[in-house]
């Protein structure tokens, strides 16, 4: 089976410095987490921590394709229970 992005929720996790969002195999939740140096390569982000957020969260709004695709081709069924993409996913 495939993993499936049936949930469009997505959050910041401050402690990753990531946005966190959760694929499903089957019956099994896979969370995954994108790095936001991934984000920020898409342009500059306002200031402050709050509008930073939010910015974050947009950027991944803005490419949930792409970062949905990385993550197909990112997992491996069975494998782990969370993935982080980072810029190398993207080339």
């Amino acid at each position: 089976m495939t993993i499936a992005f049936l949930n469009p929720s997505r959050s910041f996790d401050e402690m990753r410095n990531a946005i966190c969002f959760v694929g499903h195999d089957g019956m099994f939740q896979v969370r995954f987490f994108v790095d936001v140096e991934v984000l920020r390569m898409s342009g500059s982000l306002p200031g402050g921590k709050e509008a930073a957020e939010r910015a974050y969260l947009s950027a991944f709004d803005a490419s949930r394709i792409s970062i949905q695709e990385a993550a197909r081709k990112a997992y491996v069924p069975g494998r782990r229970q969370a993935y982080t993409l980072t810029a190398a996913n993207f080339r």
